[in-house]
């Protein structure tokens, strides 16, 4: 399993990670984004939309669980953590969202990765030593994510080379 680790030391930084991302965005990618309460899945979701050319205030969709967004390609942000059983996960009509030809970014997404296809970018966020470090863990998983290791590898190598201090 190949995993490409970043670590950020700001939010602006973590931001970063998004941008260089969601100019790798391509019609139909799915990212799983995983991490505690506070780990930056939020901030990063808001900085990948504004990359995309969302020009409208993207919220935590926490209580709605799904929004949807216009920009260079529409951007479906779901947040599943309230989700109490699997099957609440057909409410939110997923299989249609995968397939509407825009990028899905599922917040709290292992909870349900058993109903997602097999083929997602999984961004884990971990706290690091300070208050603003964060190690985020980019694992692809499926023929789609893996066919860009190189993007992805060469995306975190100008990362780590422009943003001041971050490291891959």
């Amino acid at each position: 399993m190949l995993v490409i680790n970043v670590t950020t030391f700001s939010p602006a930084q973590t931001g970063s990670l998004a941008e260089v991302l969601a100019d790798l965005a391509a019609p139909g990618d799915v990212l799983v984004l995983v991490g505690d309460l506070g780990a930056g899945k939020t901030a990063f979701s808001k900085a990948y939309g504004a990359a995309l050319g969302v020009d409208e205030p993207m919220t935590s969709p926490t209580f709605t669980l799904a929004r949807e967004y216009e920009g260079r390609l529409r951007l479906h942000h779901l947040d599943v953590y309230r989700l109490e059983q699997m099957s609440e996960v057909l409410d939110l009509d997923l299989p249609e969202l995968l397939d509407s030809g825009g990028v899905v970014l599922i917040e709290w997404g292992d909870v349900i990765l058993p109903m997602l296809q097999a083929d997602y970018l999984e961004v884990r966020f971990t706290f690091g030593e300070g208050d603003d470090d964060r190690l985020i863990e980019l694992r692809p998983v499926g023929e789609r994510w893996m066919a860009r290791t190189d993007q992805l590898e060469a995306a975190c190598a100008l990362l780590s080379d422009g943003s001041g201090g971050s490291s891959c």
